[in-house]
């Protein structure tokens, strides 16, 4: 069941949302990840790729469970990043899906299945995985302690991946979408353009945040020529030095200075 409530920890007059849009996002949102699920599963990858992931498939129940937390009218703010990470989505279903944020503060409960070819040293245990993905828990870590429920959070926020994939090499290490070769990457970019535009025709949002260089790059391609403002904060990785300085004032103070977020609250 969707949940929709206002929130007071906004920059700007609510989103005038249109009653038409009222009953649709949702299942936009779930028709447009179907598409996208099938469009990547077509598509060839290969080596040093060995292992290829879609949680759209077999972590289905859980990202349907995820989308029905859309806003059905729209949102003001969705936040946009790269592809799963090993311990996050590839597990849950859920972007940035730290198991802890999904079960405890989304209480989200679903079966999750199993990709048909899995790397033994990157197993997935869905809601039971004992391992922590770290941006997950620095992006849903902010949300909580900013919103205090989910339910405030997704009044006007939504958080997405460009794509959906979990690309591995034979040792397990992570590949990501951009070092790809040109003759596999351009098909994928096609495919995950197309659901972008799809989902931001369908929410309207006022801003697009790019966590990251790369989701940023993705979302001026795809929205540039629309009325949506565009921003980026760093990505919580902790791969990056200055994520690790203290991800969580870098991001809210980036978002203050876009004026996305009030700085009172």
């Amino acid at each position: 069941m969707p949940i929709i409530f206002l929130v007071s920890c906004i920059n700007a007059p609510a989103k005038r949302y249109s009653a038409i849009k009222e009953s649709n996002c949702i299942a936009d949102a779930v028709t447009a990840a179907k598409k996208l699920a099938r469009a990547v599963n077509k598509l060839p990858f290969s080596e040093p790729v060995t292992h290829i992931y879609n949680p759209l498939e077999y972590a289905w129940a859980a990202h349907e469970q995820y989308l029905t937390y859309l806003n059905p009218r729209g949102v003001r703010v969705l936040l946009v990043g790269m592809n799963p990470g090993p311990w996050g989505m590839a597990q849950t279903g859920v972007p940035f899906g730290q198991v802890e944020a999904v079960r405890d503060w989304l209480k989200i409960q679903a079966k999750i299945g199993r990709p048909a070819k899995e790397h033994p040293k990157r197993p997935i245990s869905g809601l039971s995985c004992k391992r922590s993905e770290v941006s997950g828990e620095r992006l849903w870590g902010l949300f909580r302690q900013r919103f205090k429920t989910a339910k405030n959070f997704f009044a006007e926020h939504f958080v997405a991946n460009y794509c959906p994939l979990v690309f591995m090499e034979a040792s397990s290490r992570n590949r990501t979408p951009d070092k790809l070769p040109k003759a596999e990457r351009e098909p994928l970019v096609a495919a995950c353009d197309k659901h972008l535009q799809a989902l931001c025709n369908s929410l309207e949002p006022e801003w697009a945040i790019g966590v990251g260089a790369y989701a940023e790059k993705c979302l001026e391609r795809v929205l540039g020529d629309s009325n949506t403002k565009i921003a980026r904060i760093l990505h919580p990785s902790p791969a990056s030095p200055a994520a690790n300085r203290g991800w969580a004032q870098a991001a809210t103070k980036q978002l203050i200075e876009s004026g996305v977020w009030n700085p009172e609250c």
